[in-house]
């Protein structure tokens, strides 16, 4: 034991100067234990974990050995207890029955659906017939039909006639859970409209930055008509609202989709135009170049027009994460101190996670953070090697797009394929022909623009600026279009993505050779992912959709409906198919909408409606019966209908060595967003709504 406490001493002894990093990593640890639980953890839990997280406060005087060891179990406990109040904090009523009728509520975004309609989110809801107490805090209506009686905008009040319902799980188990994504957005209830949305009051003096996000949108598109317009207005105001399916998708397809997130490239070249503007000025007067302070002033200029950016473009993770990260780098300027860091990178991730604790989950967050630790890692040793070889000027601009390009699709393309199951073979080629235009000439302009708004000539700059614009929606297009310009990859195991973020943070912060260690989990990861198996038969948590796996790929049981669901199976598959496509796969005729299959020893009878149920009216074992409706059969099969779907949620069968029969439920347990708050805490929240 005195060998392993020697040896672990040396090795944190090694680390010493270099271990702040790790800091978010653990609070990451943290969290993510949180999430992971199957039961809601009691207030008792929170406050322990709260108590021993303050340890990492004087973790320092527990020596070299112990103190780096005590501050990340205290940091970790922290995360954790973050999490629990996060959780706690955001709270409110969700719905819990279908609701149609009149919904009233004021608009506080406007976006897209992933079905290209447009899209309301209302607090101040009003429900027809509903408690207040009981009525959800903000609810999400897609619009359908017959529209065009009013052009929304942030803080009107605004009424309709739609249908509701509470958030769903997840399409299959262990799969992404939109009730806990909800549950962090405060939705209650989310639905659609075909009647037309009324005007109830126009907008007060609430919401005016995001009046402002759409005025200048608005603007933007108005000068710049068409999809460069709607880019424009995308990467300037973050609103997306603007821009065509077909334009999205040829993005998604060439891995350019990060140029309309508003995040690190567009803060750092915003920031760093301003800063080189202000700068020059500052030098070109006499007495200014030698008695005034130009860097730091140049730096606080900078710093002022990126906190504009952040509060313009809606605020979301890769923008939030940005802008601490470029705040951190110049407000390390203004004190003489070195701007870009691995310890400006954590302290952006430790911000980030302590207001919003479940980012972690997100792709933004994931995708976010490891290109930048990979591109500060690597530059660091970049610097190292330029320094050493003494290179020509022209050279190290060049290797450094190249390199940036490179780093950062290697250090995102993981985690961007376990999230979306796909990956753009020549998103690098794109990249390097599409980046520099939009930081030498895009946003440039963009910062021009906006200067000149006041005067009325933001046109001149737009119409430049549409010129690059062209450009990277010409090379979106030209390259989705190539043939294998898109591969598809199955859904990987849950622990996999650690995995690969546990190899990939070794590489990245540890200090000397031991950073090799981080192969064995990487490898470890490439080996779960290969060998993944996607279940047998999957069953939709309404009843409506099955899927069953077979050499050819998933055949589903339906060629129309339940059309997110089939879509998320088939990617999650990895092989590329559409919902009509693996209908036409199934292996028997579906006569009046009773579909029948075999798979191995196991039959499955998938009833449609009302008059399919009926006509069934027995079943046998090795039988699995799902049903749309309510149904009773005598024998010993398996039945899956609606009211025993809304305990489970969704269904996986899995056939291996025999039938395994795995629920959604038994894989995210009971949490808050489940409606499985513990008693004590439930009586915590509401002694604080009293209050």
């Amino acid at each position: 034991m005195g060998q392993v406490l020697t040896w672990l001493a040396a090795l944190l002894l090694g680390q010493r100067g270099h271990l702040f990093p790790w800091a978010p990593v653990c609070l990451a640890t943290g969290i993510g234990i949180y999430f992971a639980l199957r039961a809601e953890p009691s207030a008792a839990v929170l406050w322990a974990c709260g108590g021993l997280g303050c340890l990492a406060l004087v973790q320092h005087r527990a020596g070299p050995l112990w103190g780096p060891l005590v501050g990340a179990v205290a940091l970790a406990a922290a995360g954790f207890a973050l999490a629990g109040v996060r959780a706690q904090q955001v709270a409110g009523p969700v719905l819990d029955f279908r609701y149609y009728g009149a919904i009233e509520g004021r608009v506080i975004q406007i976006d897209r659906s992933a079905s290209d309609a447009l899209r309301l989110t209302l607090d101040r809801v009003v429900l027809e017939r509903m408690d207040p107490d009981e009525t959800p805090h903000r609810v999400r209506v897609s619009l359908h039909g017959t529209q065009g009686y009013l052009d929304p905008r942030p803080g009107q009040v605004v009424i309709l006639t739609g249908h509701l319902s509470p958030p769903g799980g997840a399409v299959e188990p262990g799969g992404f859970d939109f009730r806990r994504h909800a549950w962090f957005l405060r939705l209650g209830a989310v639905g659609y409209t075909r009647s037309p949305v009324l005007l109830l009051e126009e907008a007060d003096e609430g919401l005016p930055v995001a009046r402002m996000r759409l005025w200048l949108s608005a603007r933007v598109q108005a000068a710049l008509p068409g999809e460069r317009g709607a880019f424009a207005a995308a990467i300037m105001t973050g609103d997306r609202s603007g821009m065509g399916q077909e334009t999205l998708q040829a993005l998604r397809d060439s891995n350019l989709a990060h140029l309309l997130a508003i995040s690190g490239l567009h803060m750092g070249l915003l920031a760093g135009f301003v800063f080189a503007a202000l700068r020059l000025a500052l030098i070109l007067p006499r007495h200014a170049r030698h008695h005034w302070p130009g860097k730091k002033l140049a730096a606080l200029g900078a710093l002022l027009a990126a906190a504009g950016y952040l509060a313009l473009s809606g605020g979301n993770v890769a923008t939030e994460r940005a802008f601490i990260m470029v705040a951190a780098a110049l407000f390390a300027l203004m004190l003489d101190r070195r701007a870009l860091s691995l310890r400006s990178v954590a302290i952006a991730a430790l911000v980030v996670l302590v207001m919003r604790p479940e980012a972690l989950l997100g792709p933004g967050f994931q995708m976010s953070f490891a290109a930048t630790t990979a591109l500060v890692a690597v530059f660091e040793q970049f610097s190292l090697l330029q320094r050493d070889r003494n290179w020509p000027r022209w050279i190290a601009p060049i290797l450094s797009v190249v390199v940036s390009s490179a780093v950062a699709g290697a250090a995102t393309a993981p985690v961007g394929m376990a999230h979306f199951n796909q990956v753009a073979h020549y998103g690098l080629l794109a990249n390097l022909v599409a980046v520099p235009v939009m930081g030498i000439w895009v946003v440039p302009l963009a910062v021009l623009a906006a200067l000149l708004m006041p005067l009325g000539l933001d046109w001149i700059a737009l119409e430049l600026m549409a010129l690059g614009l062209g450009w990277i929606l010409g090379v979106a297009h030209t390259v989705a279009g190539w043939e294998g310009s898109v591969g598809h990859v199955v859904a990987p195991g849950s622990w996999v993505l650690p995995l690969i973020a546990l190899g990939g943070l070794l590489l990245c912060l540890w200090r000397g050779r031991g950073r090799l260690a981080g192969l064995a989990p990487l490898g470890l990861a490439v080996v779960l992912w290969v060998g993944t198996d996607r279940p047998g038969v999957l069953i939709s948590d309404s009843g409506t959709l099955v899927g069953i796996m077979l050499p050819e790929g998933r055949a589903l049981s339906r060629e129309r409906g339940s059309g997110f669901v089939a879509g998320v199976w088939l990617e999650n598959d990895g092989l590329g198919h559409v919902q009509p496509d693996a209908a036409a796969l199934w292996p028997a005729p579906v006569e009046g909408r009773v579909a029948r299959a075999t798979i191995g020893d196991l039959e499955i009878l998938h009833l449609q409606g009302k008059r399919a149920a009926r006509s069934v009216t027995s079943c046998h074992s090795g039988q699995i019966v799902v049903s749309s409706v309510a149904l009773s059969l005598p024998g010993g099969c398996e039945v899956f209908d609606p009211p025993r779907l809304e305990e489970s949620g969704s269904v996986a069968v899995w056939l291996r060595g025999g039938v395994q029969v795995v629920t959604d439920r038994d894989l995210s347990g009971h949490r808050l967003w489940h409606g499985g708050a513990p008693e004590p805490l439930r009586l915590a929240r509401s002694a604080v709504a009293d209050q």
